[in-house]
């Protein structure tokens, strides 16, 4: 009898994977990944980077995470995870945990049953996978990856992303801040891959390497391409496709390629590997800054490295709008549910920019949206408790959902949608900035794919549009945020309560004792409306809310200055009148007379004048020249440095 229960026990733990535990815990230390200056860095356990965590489809993964830092919150997310029941493991503070305070630890305990693929993972707070925290993500999809359905030799991992050389907290202020009213992004300082630069790969002839790249950064998207070698695509974000052979992928953050590379059969030569930054998504370029970084793809150490590889356009990318999943999904039917999002960029009463859907700039809630979802009761499909500054869109069970993002700014913005991955089905061409911002029209569009791309994170392009569509079949609380951090950070996200009665009454949703201590522990409450309110739920005094937009006319300030200013210059008028009409004769004998000034002195001081005038005028257009010749130097200096070509 016990034989048999240890043998039903065994297999039962073989059918449902194996359990993977890590402890991780925060803290501060100093790193140099691109070699040019050492500056504080978020490690893991003492170290820097973070590791990177491989499981096989259908494990358990526990990850312990205690917050290391001395005053600062944190939380973990991993990147695409579906987790169907788990909600409460996503990751976003005042979303769906409560934040991790110093000295506390917080258990993110899902499986993954339903995702394969490269994914990865990042803290969900403040931007600090910007200063470090963030790490790759691999999911096999059986035993040594064996269902994967394409053959492959090796595997290689390439995780690239920008760097800045002083941390978010010093970057932030001068970003949100009036002084900025453009909203001008940071400026990174380098591009990394695998955190460093100028990598070294080593690969054999006749191979076939299966190669994921994996963009963790912040902020910029890259164009990536190996010199002379065709990249054949064969997963997006988690999403097996077909195979399709690209020269160039254009590689947003948050996105995820995998794709086969067949090496060369003779190693008589070594390639350059090529990252480059989209430089239309910086404000400034300044003329220190190497839009292109080369590494080297070496099929021989004892050659010399190549040089940086040049291409003919810039235009030549892998459109992945074309690519169709490996298992065909067609279109979804007609929406039963579709959400309309204008994007905008805009100032507040404040001064700062800030980014806004349909007019409103995402503020987090007192309490976390799931926690208000899961104690409401009846009202949780009430999206008017969550905040008004939440942006809350309640999706009812299963219903096909279209969300619609008309762009109206001039810049690119990746999106990213927790808990599921969508369907795309229109993206519109970038509009240029000197036309008008073109919105989606339902009825003149192209025709829909039969089996459209499937990803979790999709650029639109300037002032432009698209059109996605998924199925509401996994009850939680989910985010859909553009992945640039600094966008986020000023505000441009939404939040989608899935199906929050049946979330209410699934045993797995409800928060685990960890989670109730931690919460408790950062003062956090875990019942109530956004402001909190538990007996009149319907009763926002005191919530969170955005800074007051600018005034549409004068205020009261406005008109008593503009009042008093005209004021003043009447007078000013009326004081410049009379003295003009004045007829004051021998005026310069008369004002002589009253200083007690001798003809003398002052025909001496005329002299004086002049001759200062004179060696003034002179100064100046010595000065005048040698700035000429400086600014003739520096252009020369300039033409001297090329970024690569398009």
């Amino acid at each position: 009898m016990i034989a048999a229960l240890a043998l039903l026990l065994l297999c039962t733990q073989q059918v449902l994977g194996a359990t993977r535990v890590y402890n991780w815990t925060t803290g501060w230390g100093y790193a140099n990944p691109d070699g040019i200056k050492s500056r504080p860095i978020i490690t893991c356990n003492g170290q820097f980077p973070w590791p990177d965590v491989r499981v096989t489809k259908g494990d358990r993964v526990v990850i312990n995470l205690t917050n290391g830092f001395n005053n600062t919150n944190t939380t973990l997310h991993v990147h695409g995870m579906f987790l169907k029941g788990e909600t409460q493991m996503d990751g976003p503070p005042f979303l769906s945990q409560c934040p991790i305070g110093p000295n506390d630890t917080f258990t993110y305990n899902f499986t993954v049953p339903d995702n394969v693929g490269a994914y990865w993972y990042h803290s969900h707070t403040d931007a600090q996978y910007e200063d470090g925290m963030r790490g790759v993500f691999i999911i096999d999809d059986g035993e040594n990856n064996e269902n994967f359905p394409y053959e492959y030799d090796e595997e290689m991992v390439l995780q690239i992303g920008e760097w800045y050389d002083r941390t978010v907290a010093e970057l932030k202020p001068a970003f949100m801040n009036y002084d900025n009213p453009t909203g001008a992004e940071p400026i990174p300082q380098n591009l990394l891959i695998n955190n460093t630069r100028n990598l070294t790969w080593n690969v054999e002839p006749d191979k076939t390497y299966l190669l994921r790249i994996i963009n963790t950064g912040g902020f910029v998207s890259q164009y990536f391409w190996i010199e002379d070698h065709d990249l054949e695509v064969v997963e997006i974000d988690g999403v097996q496709t077909e195979k399709m052979t690209a020269s160039m992928l254009y590689i947003t953050v948050a996105q995820r390629y995998t794709v086969l590379l067949k090496t060369k059969s003779s190693s008589d030569k070594n390639y350059a590997i090529m990252q480059k930054y989209d430089d239309t998504m910086l404000d400034v370029i300044p003329n220190a800054l190497e839009l292109n970084q080369t590494s080297y793809m070496m099929y021989d150490s004892s050659k010399t490295k190549p040089n940086q590889s040049y291409v003919d356009s810039l235009d030549d990318f892998l459109d992945d709008f074309y690519l169709v999943p490996y298992e065909k999904q067609e279109l979804f039917p007609e929406p039963d549910h579709r959400i309309e999002l204008d994007v905008v960029m805009d100032n507040l009463d404040d001064g700062i920019n800030y980014a806004f859907f349909n007019n409103i700039t995402y503020v987090a809630p007192k309490v976390p949206a799931l926690m208000t979802a899961l104690s409401a009761g009846k009202y949780a499909t009430n999206s008017y408790i969550y905040g008004t500054n939440t942006h809350t869109i309640i999706l009812k069970a299963n219903e096909t959902v279209e969300l619609v993002l008309n762009n109206q700014d001039t810049g690119t913005h990746p999106f990213h949608l927790h808990g599921h991955v969508f369907q795309t089905i229109v993206r519109a061409p970038a509009v240029d900035d000197s036309d008008s911002p073109v919105a989606y029209n339902a009825s003149n569009h192209t025709s829909f794919p039969k089996y459209p791309m499937r990803r979790d994170t999709l650029y639109v392009r300037p002032q432009s549009n698209f059109v996605i569509r998924f199925k509401a079949d996994n009850p939680g609380v989910w985010f859909f945020h553009c992945h640039i951090e600094w966008h986020l950070m000023q505000g441009l996200a939404i939040v989608l309560i899935e199906d929050p009665l049946t979330l209410q009454k699934t045993a797995s949703q409800q928060l685990t004792e960890n989670h109730k201590r931690v919460c408790k522990n950062v003062g956090v409450a875990i019942e109530g409306n956004a402001a909190g309110n538990t007996t009149d739920w319907f009763n926002l005094m005191g919530q969170n809310v955005q800074v007051k937009p600018i005034p549409g006319g004068f205020t009261a300030r406005g008109y008593v200055a503009f009042v008093f200013s005209c004021v003043a210059g009447v007078l000013g008028l009326i004081t410049i009148t009379i003295y003009g009409l004045m007829d004051l004769q021998n005026v310069e004998e008369r004002v002589i007379e009253d200083l007690d000034i001798s003809p003398a002195e002052l025909l001496e001081e005329d002299d004086e004048e002049i001759e200062a005038s004179r060696v003034c005028a002179t100064s100046k257009r010595s000065s005048l020249e040698e700035q000429k010749i400086g600014e003739e130097q520096k252009i020369g200096e300039q033409e001297t440095v090329r970024p690569l070509s398009s």
